[in-house]
């Protein structure tokens, strides 16, 4: 609880001498001033939060299947629209149950920020394919409404193969 009071502390800071940047004159040198250089040690300081075990797991889960999504509950009960949504185009894309994992990040807070930290992204949920990290909920929907995903998931051969559909020779 101590790091995040000094951390949120450190944001109050930096936001509000942040705020006041937008009054500077354009010739100003950003990276020189008090804000920007208290916002950088803040963001370094954030950056080391991720333990090297927290990290070492985050790793081992994404390698763990070849679809991995981390998500706020479990693909038989989502705790939120976003992850119903994630599981319901994995699922109408034929994702093969055998080949994906999930990670309820509602379970470990350590796990819920730090695959934030890990992908550099801010939401939750967040897919990986083959280890690769793909994006959240809007970027999920948006490469089903193109095919980029059908196409993405074909290609890494991660589909259910349904019955009768052998392999062709």
């Amino acid at each position: 609880m101590l790091s995040r009071s000094i951390l949120s502390r450190q944001f109050r800071q930096t936001a509000s001498a942040t705020a006041s940047l937008v009054s500077r004159p354009a010739s100003s040198s950003l990276s020189s001033t008090p804000a920007f250089q208290s916002f950088f040690r803040a963001t370094v300081a954030q950056r080391r939060l991720l333990s090297d075990t927290t990290r070492q797991a985050i790793t081992k889960a994404v390698a763990s299947a070849p679809v991995v999504l981390f998500m706020k509950g479990t693909p038989e009960t989502p705790q939120c629209g976003f992850s119903r949504a994630s599981i319901q185009i994995l699922g109408l894309q034929g994702v093969d149950p055998e080949k994906f994992a999930a990670f309820n990040v509602l379970e470990d807070s350590e796990l819920r920020e730090g695959i934030k930290e890990f992908s550099d992204w801010p939401t939750i949920p967040q897919l990986y394919v083959d280890k690769e990290f793909i994006g959240g909920c809007d970027i999920i929907v948006s490469m089903h409404q193109s095919g980029e995903l059908a196409k993405l998931l074909e290609e890494k051969k991660v589909l259910a193969v349904e019955e009768g559909e052998g392999k062709k020779e």
